[in-house]
């Protein structure tokens, strides 16, 4: 579905991503764990149209994608999940939702996607007309989580969703993730939390200093003895 192929990517004179080349399969959650500042968010804005690559490419379901503005990737069926949540904080959580859909037209699909977004978090659909900023950190995650699925992407980029969460919530956060991905989701998650990552993943890839280090199965990264002394604590 998704292939990153030999992508550099520089900021000004920083080569921050070099030679990264990945793929991501229809129907799977590939993550990409590695320390923080190893490169994982850029790699997901060079994906989404955030920023461009210096070399290389980046193909989705077969169509290239470098050079492609954002908005026209978003309509291809890509999603993101930015690290932090940047949700709309002046604005209410119906109203969040609705900016998800902003590539939409079909409204009343669009008030039955919101209905399944409630569904599946509950606690939004008790606080639908509350300001956005006035939530919980993990009812900040479930928004900009619900919010990037009003697209219907068919590829979602997580970047980070257990950042500053409570262990409880991160829990709850990785089920849900599992969750839409059973629903027919392919997802790529960007995650320092290298357990719960490859706890649900079914492949996986470690980044460090911005070159991709490691490859394969989530359960042979778990097992790989270099991985688990430098991200499993042991």
């Amino acid at each position: 579905m998704l292939k990153v192929d030999t992508v550099n990517v520089y900021y000004g004179g920083i080569h921050a991503i070099k030679d990264v080349s990945l793929m991501v399969r229809e129907g799977e959650i590939v993550t990409l764990i590695g320390a923080n500042g190893a490169g994982k968010s850029t790699i997901l804005r060079t994906i989404s149209g955030l920023l461009n690559p210096k070399t290389g490419s980046v193909e989705f379901e077969g169509a290239r994608l470098t050079g492609v503005p954002a908005q026209d990737i978003v309509k291809k069926g890509i999603s993101q999940v930015p690290e932090g949540r940047r949700i709309f904080a002046n604005l209410t959580v119906l109203e969040n939702l609705e900016l998800g859909a902003y590539i939409r037209s079909d409204a009343k699909e669009i008030r039955e996607d919101i209905q399944k977004i409630y569904g599946r978090f509950p606690r939004l659909a008790e606080r639908r007309a509350q300001l956005a900023g006035t939530l919980s950190g993990g009812e900040q995650q479930m928004l900009a989580m619900g919010r990037a699925l009003m697209s219907r992407p068919k590829l979602l980029l997580l970047d980070e969703p257990s950042m500053g969460l409570a262990p409880l919530l991160v829990k709850e956060i990785f089920a849900i993730i599992r969750e839409i991905n059973a629903g027919g989701t392919t997802i790529l998650l960007v995650e320092q939390n290298a357990n719960m990552a490859l706890s649900i993943a079914h492949q996986a890839y470690v980044l460090e200093t911005g070159r991709i280090t490691l490859a394969g199965t989530a359960r042979e990264l778990a097992d790989s003895e270099s991985v688990r002394k430098a991200y499993l604590g042991g």
